[in-house]
């Protein structure tokens, strides 16, 4: 007979700390990182303690929004990998990547920057480095992007969606639907390209330019 509210309360707490997570995944996105545990509080509707009893740090908040995050990354592109057609399947990813970043300020925050993402960010790149080679070598190897496409131009394609979302958003929330298009427009293999000048990132150089970027808040 005591089983039954035991089982009772874990529900409730499971309830609650999904709620959490759910209004700190909505606070962030619009508030980027300086949103406080009172504000989750307030925009969960559940007193502060509630707060502070499931996460007793912003820290451990944190890590919990950023493992759905790069779990729901990881899960595109494992979706993505399914996908028969090469060119296609790097474009959903893209899109639905580039979407992610432009519309969630907090984990965009979170993921190019280990202010906030610390030792994770290293733990998330290892999860979806691989698989962003494979899509691209695809793609490439198959006669759909040119060949100075790297796997590491990917995230910094994000980056730039973000951008335009943090800096239009308010106008035309969609805009960065634009600049990703011609970005992948840009990426086609096509006769007569000029080479690009410029190289992309390698892998050391991309971990130097998270771990430098400091996003206000």
């Amino acid at each position: 007979m005591t089983d039954e509210p035991c089982r009772g309360l874990r529900k409730d707490a499971e309830r609650n700390r999904r709620r959490v997570l759910v209004a700190a995944r909505e606070l962030f996105a619009v508030k980027g990182m300086e949103a406080t545990l009172n504000d989750v509080a307030h925009h969960a509707g559940v007193g502060v303690g509630t707060v502070y009893r499931r996460f007793a740090t912003k820290e451990e908040l944190v890590e919990a929004i950023f493992e759905d995050g790069i779990d729901e990354v990881v899960g595109i592109a494992e979706a993505a990998l399914q996908q028969g057609d090469s060119w296609d399947a790097l474009v959903w990813f893209v899109e639905r990547q580039c979407r992610l970043t432009a519309t969630d300020r907090g984990l965009r925050e979170m993921v190019y920057s280990k202010a906030y993402g610390g030792d994770r960010v290293e733990c998330a790149r290892e999860r979806l480095a691989p698989l962003m080679k494979k899509l691209v070598e695809r793609a490439r190897n198959d006669g759909h992007l040119r060949p100075e496409i790297e796997s590491t131009d990917m995230p910094v394609m994000g980056l730039l969606a973000g951008t335009v979302g943090e800096w239009a958003g308010n106008v035309d929330p969609e805009l960065w639907r634009r600049y990703v298009a011609l970005l992948l427009e840009g990426m086609r293999q096509r006769p007569g390209l000029t080479p690009l000048d410029v190289g992309p990132l390698g892998e050391e150089q991309m971990h130097r330019a998270m771990h430098g970027w400091n996003p206000a808040g």
